[in-house]
């Protein structure tokens, strides 16, 4: 109703300014309520759970697309976006240069989310072998089939780009098959930082990975993780006012207490 009233008052509005009529009526109506919309809360696995789900998609042509996404907590669209020429494997990073979303179920390519989009992620050592295992996999697939992909990392059988709708329906369908816990393929990137933030590496290096804007943004969203955080912080400032004064001054000079 909110919306309809704005549109009414709009066009009166425009036919006063026609001297159609010779006021706005709508202006001294009491405007509805805009009712906020209702705020999805991401949810996040725990280490096992991804684990679970990883095994449970091993095997599968995604795997790989499912494994990066959990290393680096990409966005779908980033991970379907990458080519590669994006992969560098000789400096174990991967740069996230373009987004593939679909408009009207069709393909097409985005300069990414915001600004901080385009970045670069570093990759460990099993990523990088499970990147080289897919690429010459893909190759022997294509020569075989006599078809090309156009340089992307993940395509389907006839070397076109997955789309972002059958990964997700993938990912629910053998992430019911894992027994784990019902989420979002976009909450495997929550996941991803989650885990990160509760292991301690800095919210900093989180946010550069997510490719936030700000990190008191990453802060915002993973300020679930920040309690127990913070019940850490305090036993380990316990510790300190605890220690006894010899143990402080041998940790100075290097000796250890008697």
């Amino acid at each position: 109703m909110f919306e309809v009233h704005l549109i009414i008052r709009g066009a009166l509005n425009d036919a006063v300014t026609r001297r159609l009529v010779n006021r706005n009526v709508a202006l001294v109506a009491h405007s509805p309520k805009l009712r906020s919309i209702p705020k999805v809360e991401p949810q996040a696995w725990n280490a096992q759970q991804l684990q679970a789900f990883l095994q449970a998609a091993a095997g599968h042509r995604l795997f790989p697309a499912f494994w990066m996404l959990a290393a680096t907590g990409m966005r779908r669209s980033e991970l379907l976006g990458l080519r590669w020429d994006d992969v560098d494997f000789k400096t174990s990073r991967v740069s996230v240069n373009r987004g593939l979303v679909a408009v009207g179920y069709e393909l097409r390519e985005s300069r990414g989310k915001t600004s901080n989009s385009r970045r670069a992620i570093d990759l460990d050592p099993t990523t990088i072998k499970v990147m080289k295992a897919w690429r010459d996999w893909q190759r022997a697939e294509q020569e075989a089939a006599g078809v090309e992909s156009d340089g992307w990392v993940f395509t389907n059988s006839d070397g076109k780009p997955v789309h972002p709708h059958s990964i997700s329906q993938t990912f629910e369908r053998i992430a019911n098959r894992a027994g784990v816990p019902r989420v979002r393929l976009h909450d495997v990137r929550h996941t991803h930082g989650t885990l990160l933030i509760k292991a301690g590496v800095p919210v900093k290096v989180v946010s550069e990975r997510l490719g936030h804007g700000n990190p008191a943004f990453t802060i915002d969203t993973y300020q679930h993780v920040l309690p127990g955080m913070q019940a850490e912080a305090a036993r380990t400032i316990e510790k300190l006012l605890n220690e006894k004064p010899d143990s402080i001054a041998g940790r100075r000079s290097g000796r250890r207490p008697a």
